[in-house]
């Protein structure tokens, strides 16, 4: 019966080392939007764009829209697998550790793509936008004040 009990204890402890890293990935990935704020309102309100640059930038924001809610959905369906793997395997072993690996390449991919969006606006920026732009993302991602 004790080692029935000490099985039981290692599953629950691995249990809640996965939900734990679920938690911890979500977290992350939902510290980016208030980046995307501060830039959406720096963008729209604080840098004077011309007609054909907010245009360009609403272009890209609706492209990127698309996209971004493309990874979330797939995270939302990494994080079910996920679930399903856990309570398969009642530890971590070899299906919650696949799910995992996958949670983080959809994690990875939407940083990326994040990125490639904002380098993106950033290019549409006259050089004196593009600087107060470059601060704002500094800022947002490190708490920094420049």
């Amino acid at each position: 019966m004790n080692d029935r009990r000490r099985l039981l204890l290692i599953a629950l402890i691995a249990f809640a080392a996965a939900i734990s890293g679920v938690l911890i990935g979500r977290a992350y990935v939902a510290r980016q939007t208030p980046v995307e704020t501060e830039l959406h309102t720096l963008l729209h309100r604080q840098l004077e764009l011309d007609d054909a640059q907010h245009a360009k930038i609403e272009a890209i924001e609706r492209s990127f829209a698309l996209r971004r809610q493309a990874l979330e959905l797939e995270l939302r369906a990494d994080n079910a697998r996920l679930a399903d793997a856990i309570e398969a395997e009642h530890g971590y072993g070899p299906q919650v550790s696949a799910a995992v690996d996958r949670s983080h390449q959809a994690m990875g991919q939407l940083q990326k793509e994040t990125l490639e969006h904002i380098f993106a606006m950033r290019a549409v920026l006259r050089p004196d936008q593009a600087a107060r732009f470059d601060a704002a993302v500094v800022k947002a991602l490190t708490a920094k004040e420049r």
